[in-house]
């Protein structure tokens, strides 16, 4: 009960600070509209987001494994909070890059010491992994109605009551961390086995595939979706608001499948999957878009919180460093795609610019193809949940 009750606690809270990096996004049609942004400008906004962001994530994840910091749950929140709430209060350009990239340094002091402590809060077990990073995906569902509902009722000077969010997550992690009975999500847990580099290194170039793949869809899926289906700017946020819906889903399916299949299995056959469903968004005219958007939200959210806990079991020594790497730097890196496509997009058209991302998953699938399942005492692969036990014992 009490790891039940810690990991939706921290779920809850997860999603109060992923809500900031789905705003993002969220707020460029408004920034389009308001200010003229072409999008090489618009995308310039989500790489500001993202270029702090990655380069920070691996730092506090290196930090975090020298000295746990769990007073980085509720600061990373209230950071976050506060730089996208800034980031509509001035017209400078500049100032609200200057935002956005506060708000990303936020995130990324918050996710590495986070997944740490999930990882001890669920005691290895994938499934409370996948209802941790459930959260996330929530906050990132939830970030197109909350700053539609905001910024489309009040406009962008209205970005100042978006920082409620963070005073809520703040909140939910201080009494996660601090209620009786749950001290021990401050601790840290001893390493076991050797380092897996190689293996490591393959699975962080896979999910720098999938975050092109997806910053690219969440940068212009809304202009993408206004344009295909009319120019409502409804429908542009209906897209959005599926993306992310469909990976709260495939965030809970992806602990399920790994308790039945090995990791490495489940995230090869979803990626598969992504390179068909990426194809439809691009392509595939009508409603059916709304359709390829979910299957595309799914199967690039199966491997997600399944890819932390293999990094993690590859770098059993440092874990900070490893949710660092596969939540941060990885992460964040795809928003570094977003001016190229941006300038394309300029150039041709949307459309020309989204297409290339039908090849980010099928190198994602290459590259676990030739990735191995943690390998357990004897140099055999275990069980996925045995393995996460091993690595991490009960309190």
């Amino acid at each position: 009960m009490r790891s039940k009750a810690s990991i939706t606690l921290l779920s809850v809270g997860h999603a109060c600070v992923d809500v900031y990096q789905g705003a993002v996004a969220s707020l460029i049609p408004f920034l389009v509209a308001e200010r003229a942004y072409g999008y090489a400008a618009a995308s310039g906004v989500v790489l500001a987001a993202a270029l702090l962001s990655s380069v920070a994530q691996p730092l506090f994840g290196a930090l975090t494994d020298r000295r746990p910091a769990p007073w980085l749950l509720p600061a990373g929140t209230l950071l976050a909070g506060l730089g996208i709430a800034l980031s509509g209060t001035g017209d400078s350009y500049v100032l609200t890059l200057l935002c956005v990239a506060v708000s990303g340094a936020g995130v990324a002091a918050y996710h590495p010491e986070s997944a740490r402590v999930a990882r001890l809060a669920g005691e290895g077990s994938h499934s409370a992994m996948g209802w941790f990073s459930l959260g996330g995906n929530a906050g990132f569902a939830l970030a197109p109605l909350l700053v539609t509902a905001v910024v489309g009722t009040g406009g962008l000077r209205w970005t100042p009551l978006l920082v409620l969010p963070a005073l809520v997550g703040a909140a939910l992690n201080l009494t996660a961390l601090r209620a009786p009975g749950r001290r021990h999500l401050t601790g840290t847990a001893p390493a076991a086995g050797a380092d897996d580099r190689a293996s490591f290194l393959k699975l962080s170039l896979a999910v720098v595939c999938r975050s092109v793949v997806f910053t690219g869809l969440s940068s212009f899926l809304s202009l993408y979706a206004a344009q295909r289906l009319g120019g409502s700017t409804a429908a542009g946020t209906a897209a959005l608001f599926v993306l992310y819906l469909g990976g709260a889903v495939g965030s809970v399916l992806g602990g399920r499948l790994a308790g039945r299949w090995e990791r490495v299995t489940v995230c090869r056959w979803s990626y598969l999957l992504s390179v068909a469903a990426v194809a439809g968004v691009v392509f595939v005219p009508g409603p059916a878009l709304y359709l390829c958007v979910a299957l595309t939200s799914a199967g690039l959210y199966v491997p997600f919180s399944l890819q932390v806990t293999l990094g993690q079991d590859y770098l059993p020594t440092r874990v900070g460093t490893a949710a660092g790497v596969t939540l941060g730097l990885t992460v964040s890196v795809g928003g570094l795609a977003s001016p190229l496509i941006g300038r394309v997009a300029d150039a041709t058209s949307l459309r020309t610019a989204l297409a290339p991302l039908v090849l980010m998953p099928a190198l994602s699938w290459l590259l676990f193809r030739a990735l191995p399942e943690p390998a357990g005492p004897g140099g055999r692969a275990e069980a996925p949940a045995a393995a996460a036990q091993r690595a991490v014992p009960k309190s």
